[in-house]
């Protein structure tokens, strides 16, 4: 079955909602297709005290605020959800739930969206499938006899008490997992440089303010003011404050190697472990791209804002600081997703 659109929007989580609503404000015609089943976004499939960085009110898309949370600064991650749940409701977005998009195409006419469940034409494609599907794992030398995990299979510290887990990562996340095991768990962390936490009465709401000026900056040729990277890496949330002044987030420099046993560290020790949990990081879930062949640098397409240089009409909303400053937070991803559609409006689809 072919359907035909205006614009077809890949991906239904913070970016994928944040684009629709300005599509639905523009007029245009328009479809959504997620691959969960559910609404959420990535924020289904984090761990049991996953803590936002911002109060409510500074973690909202565009044209509601998200209602706010008990008497709690800082909401969790089941709280985002059903905002997120409710804004899609709230402005009647049609998204198409269960469906994986497996190939997006040019043609004379515009582009092909080839998904597992039929195919959609349209004059504009906006990518905004995020990263969370493709979780990175760096490559260290040697082998693990134990258990290792991603970011993406933690959910709590159940099942881990007693165990000997490292935990890898130097950001938000790392410092999150330590910070959740402490107390339950025998727990080392390991990072590439020295944490660098940042002071306790920044939040994210700082964070995308100070990212933002940076842009700005650069974007009218000034000097690089340094951003967010000059004050520091992890947000003091508060069970990361709480672990951190009880001295229990103290990490040592990254290990050289695993061995069947444990972590290898530079001066040739070995810690013995039964888990390994990676919390470094993602790469952008661009695989239903890959017909167009686009030039990358460093995995990321070419852009210039959100628009794929190589590819008109193609955007790419919500995958990080190169398609626009914090477009991966909740509160950054409306600004671009606002300048994607502005532009697909001014070529005058029909």
């Amino acid at each position: 079955m072919t359907s035909s659109t205006q614009v077809v929007v890949v991906g239904g989580g913070q970016a994928g909602l944040a684009a629709g609503y300005y599509l639905r404000r523009a007029g245009l015609d328009f479809v959504i297709l997620d691959a969960q089943t559910q609404p959420g976004g990535a924020w289904l499939h984090g761990w049991e005290s996953l803590r936002l960085f911002s109060p409510a009110r500074f973690s909202s898309l565009p044209g509601w605020l998200m209602p706010p949370y008990r008497d709690e600064w800082y909401p969790p991650a089941g709280h985002v959800v059903d905002y997120l749940t409710a804004y899609e409701k709230r402005y009647e977005l049609p998204v198409h739930r269960g469906v994986t998009v497996t190939a997006v195409e040019t043609d004379a006419a515009g582009f092909t969206v080839t998904a597992d469940t039929g195919t959609w034409t349209a004059k504009a494609v906006i990518s905004a499938a995020g990263t969370w599907r493709r979780p990175f794992l760096p490559v260290v030398p040697g082998s693990f006899a134990g258990r290792q995990l991603h970011t993406v299979d933690y959910r709590g510290p159940a099942g881990f008490a007693g165990r000997r887990v490292v935990v890898v990562g130097g950001g938000n996340s790392g410092a999150q997992i330590a910070a959740d095991l402490t107390g339950s768990a025998e727990v080392t962390w390991a990072t590439r440089r020295t944490p660098r936490f940042l002071p306790d009465e920044v939040d994210g709401h700082a964070l995308f303010d100070i990212a933002t000026r940076r842009r700005r900056a650069l974007d009218r040729g000034a000097a690089d003011p340094g951003g967010v990277a000059g004050l520091g890496d992890i947000v003091a949330v508060p069970p990361v404050r709480r672990a951190r002044d009880a001295g229990a987030l103290n990490a040592r420099p990254m290990f050289t190697r695993l061995t069947p046993a444990g972590p290898q560290w530079p001066d040739g020790t070995t810690t013995e472990a039964d888990v390994v949990i990676w919390c470094t990081g993602f790469r952008p879930e661009l695989g239903h791209l890959a017909p167009l062949k686009l030039r990358s640098t460093g995995g990321h397409v070419r852009t210039e804002g959100t628009r794929a240089l190589d590819v008109p009409g193609l955007h790419l909303v919500g995958y990080g600081d190169w398609t626009g400053p914090a477009s991966a937070t909740l509160i950054g991803v409306g600004r671009t997703a606002r300048a994607a559609v502005a532009d697909i409006s001014a070529r005058r689809l029909s």
